[in-house]
């Protein structure tokens, strides 16, 4: 009986030693995290993408409360609603920020870019890109696998089966970033969705010659500058045979769009041109 009396009493003091020392080193040891961290984190949307920069929305909270301003800082699932929320919370001013959307600049088709060979390898864009260039001629332009498709959280892109091109829904695009990081041609960029959701952008990331490109696509820029000449905004530039239009300073005048030889940039969401009227010559009516 008094064994068990002492084992008993030696467990309940090896019990409460521990329990002090656990206490100690919990105060000793405790890590103070703000507050306010969770309420920003309440009123995030919990997408946990990545498009803000930061590895999940918690992550994101803590980076909001930590600094000085908001200025930098942008959910892009949210939005600016949430943004005020934030800031609000925070008694700080949101960066009012322009609207993104994804936009995929290829728009090689089968129909402008026959095929020449067939890839019977894994169903993954990124495996493809490391054994070969592609199933056209063009090295540039869209493996078609639909990586981008898979980690896109949103169900915005899909993959168009006429086209074999993938094709942004704007309407659920929250501009994430998930897609612009999965393809590996870095086809995918993120652009100022416009007013009206009206944009002029070059849909090619061939830098080939003019030459080759026109061999490998009917539809590839072939960089020769009419565009750059035609703009009267400085907003396109050509750097290693490829045209690049600055969402910054591109007004959306489209005369771009009318002189490409290549019909290579694409104007979205713009009313019907007017046709243009045809001035008709009279010849002059000789007196008898």
């Amino acid at each position: 009986m008094n064994l068990i009396l002492m084992a008993v009493i030696s467990l309940g003091a090896i019990a409460l030693i521990s329990a002090a020392i656990l206490y100690v080193a919990s105060k000793k040891f405790a890590v103070y995290e703000d507050p306010r961290i969770a309420k920003v984190s309440e009123v995030l949307p919990q997408a946990n993408c990545g498009g803000c920069g930061y590895p999940g929305c918690s992550g994101f909270a803590d980076a909001c409360v930590k600094a000085d301003s908001l200025d930098g800082k942008f959910c892009p699932v949210g939005g600016q609603p949430i943004m005020a929320e934030v800031a609000s919370i925070l008694g700080l001013n949101a960066e009012t920020a322009e609207p993104m959307i994804a936009v995929v600049r290829c728009n090689g088709t089968c129909e402008h870019r026959p095929r020449l060979n067939m890839y019977d390898g894994a169903k993954s864009c990124a495996i493809a890109a490391s054994l070969y260039g592609g199933e056209t001629g063009c090295s540039y332009g869209c493996l078609g696998c639909g990586d981008c498709v898979e980690v896109c959280a949103f169900d915005a892109i899909h993959m168009n089966p006429e086209t074999g091109l993938p094709e942004v829904d704007e309407e659920k695009c929250t501009a994430c970033n998930a897609c612009v990081k999965a393809c590996p041609k870095a086809l995918i960029e993120l652009r100022a969705k416009g007013k009206k959701s009206r944009r002029v952008y070059v849909s090619c990331m061939n830098k080939d010659k003019g030459a080759l490109t026109r061999k490998s696509c009917d539809v590839g820029c072939i960089g020769c500058s009419k565009c750059v000449k035609a703009c009267p905004f400085e907003a396109i530039t050509v750097t290693s045979n490829l045209a690049y239009i600055d969402y910054d300073k591109c007004k959306s005048c489209r005369k771009c769009v009318e002189v490409c030889p290549q019909h290579t940039i694409i104007e979205l969401n713009f009313p019907p041109r007017k046709p243009k009227e045809e001035v008709l010559e009279t010849a002059p009516v000789a007196e008898a």
